[in-house]
């Protein structure tokens, strides 16, 4: 077989992000046909289908997938290249992409942000917001090179660069009836309008093996992807929430909000990670963000 198009693989692949040959042309400013004819070739080159067709979409065959596989390994590869040339003009240009669950976005901007970008001001920064399993897609799959993510499944595809404990506690307002509380057991707080995230976020997740654990079930007044929206549920007297501590360091600081420890196992075992993709090879400037985030983030350091 002779060397793959870099062009085909590429219309296949944003065919297959987009999920549909005409979302992949109307990103790529092409007719449809175009991209239909590329993939077609690229068919051809391999000998092998590459792309099925069904009502909600494309997807990849297997060949297909070894084939995207490859194209995102070159893609880092170019990356690891450029991240070379950029240690070799010593950190003077270059961009570092990050991933981070919602909780983080404070302690990560008051500390391993600030120090970062006050040392290397022409190094630029993305930084996106994810739920738990979006976080770990977008590192596995090379659209960020970190990820910052609460109590994260496991991964084959993914690696922890550092973690530390960090439980979850319930969360409420200086008025609150539970405010001069010690602790709190998970059965006691299923008596108060609770708010809590999606499933799709490690608070939850985690929160549904403390709840198999402890024989009972939430039934949550509130449902949101927001931190800050329950953060305002509780600062508003609406009820309580379940958080870790160090998500909302800033309104236990101004004396917004109160944290309690509660009585449970599973609870207090929950971690936070700086995670990469397995066989990465971080640019230049990104090792140096990792390291300043696992030194200087609040959640990082040792709960007392």
């Amino acid at each position: 077989m002779r060397k793959l198009n870099e062009q085909r693989l590429a219309y296949f692949f944003e065919a297959v992000q987009c999920g549909s040959v005409r979302a992949a042309a109307d990103k790529l400013d092409i007719a449809p046909s175009a991209v239909s004819r590329q993939i077609a070739l690229l068919e051809q080159e391999v000998a092998i289908p590459v792309m099925e067709r069904h009502r909600r979409g494309v997807v990849p065959t297997e060949a297909g997938q070894l084939l995207i596989d490859y194209y995102r390994e070159q893609g880092a590869h170019q990356a690891d290249l450029l991240s070379k040339l950029q240690g070799l003009r010593g950190l003077k240009r270059g961009h570092v992409s990050i991933v981070i669950g919602e909780g983080f976005v404070s302690d990560f901007m008051s500390q391993p942000m600030g120090y970062f970008s006050a040392r290397h001001p022409q190094i630029s920064i993305s930084i996106d917001l994810a739920g738990t399993n979006e976080v770990l897609r977008q590192v596995a799959e090379d659209q960020a090179e970190i990820g910052l993510v609460y109590n994260p499944p496991t991964d084959p595809r993914i690696v922890s660069r550092a973690m530390q404990p960090q439980p979850m506690e319930v969360i409420v307002g200086p008025q609150s009836p539970l405010r001069n509380s010690k602790s709190c057991s998970l059965k006691e707080l299923t008596e108060y309008p609770i708010g809590l995230m999606h499933e799709s976020y490690g608070t939850r997740q985690l929160l549904a093996l403390a709840e198999y654990a402890a024989k009972i079930k939430f039934n949550p007044l509130l449902t949101t992807n927001s931190i800050n929206v329950l953060k305002q549920f509780v600062k508003s007297g609406q009820g309580i929430t379940l958080l870790p501590r160090f998500s909302v360091s800033t309104e236990l600081a101004a004396g917004e909000l109160l944290a309690i420890p509660i009585d449970s196992d599973v609870l207090t075992m929950a971690e936070v990670h700086l995670v990469t993709r397995v066989g990465r090879k971080l640019s230049v400037a990104a090792n140096r963000l990792l390291s300043y985030s696992s030194s200087l983030m609040q959640a990082f350091q040792v709960t007392s």
